[in-house]
């Protein structure tokens, strides 16, 4: 699911994109003190400064601002998977894959909230969507084989694991589970026959 966002001649304008800025950064210092259920749209508008109407002039709702505040999660988490270069080491996975999932820590209940054990959600969704997209590129730019086949069992892999951890169904560190998954993914890229 997208933000619901002002019209597109909005996306220019400076005091929208600061407006949008301000309900993002709001919401993410409520969840830093409560779960998302527990927020309503009286708080996020008082911590932004901002009035009730100028919400629902950018969002629908605050699953539509949440998913919103989120899309750099998705961004991080798509580069980080993607911070290296040459031949990639399984035993070395890039030092920002941990550096991401460390990053998450404060704002877990927003994460788990949109992002459904199994990785449904619509913070899910876009993950999912994104990282198959990226991957799906770079293995059609190296000539590797079967490239939609791959970037799918990537994302669907990264996003669910991702999702587990964030529930408390995986148990590991930050930084093991970075090596877990880096293992993981090289070894779907490199499975013979695809």
């Amino acid at each position: 699911m997208s933000p619901d966002r002002a019209p597109a001649r909005d996306a220019e304008d400076p005091r929208a994109a600061r407006t949008r800025a301000r309900l993002r950064q709001a919401l993410l210092e409520e969840c830093a003190e409560q779960p998302l259920s527990a927020i309503g749209v009286a708080a996020v508008v008082r911590r932004a400064g901002v009035g009730r109407a100028t919400f629902y002039v950018h969002y629908t709702d605050l699953e539509a601002l949440a998913v919103d505040a989120c899309a750099d999660v998705v961004r991080e988490a798509v580069d980080a998977l993607h911070a290296w270069r040459g031949i990639p080491d399984p035993a070395a996975p890039p030092p920002a894959l941990a550096a991401f999932l460390t990053a998450l820590l404060p704002y877990a209940g927003l994460y788990r909230s949109l992002l459904t054990p199994g990785g449904g959600g619509p913070l899910g969704q876009v993950l999912h969507r994104e990282l198959r997209e990226r991957s799906r590129t770079e293995r059609t730019l190296a000539g590797a084989p079967q490239p939609e086949l791959v970037a799918s069992m990537v994302a669907g892999a990264f996003t669910a694991l991702l999702a587990d951890w964030l529930h408390g169904s995986v148990e590991a560190t930050p930084d093991d589970l970075a090596a877990r998954v880096w293992r993981l993914l090289i070894s779907m890229h490199r499975t013979p026959g695809l």
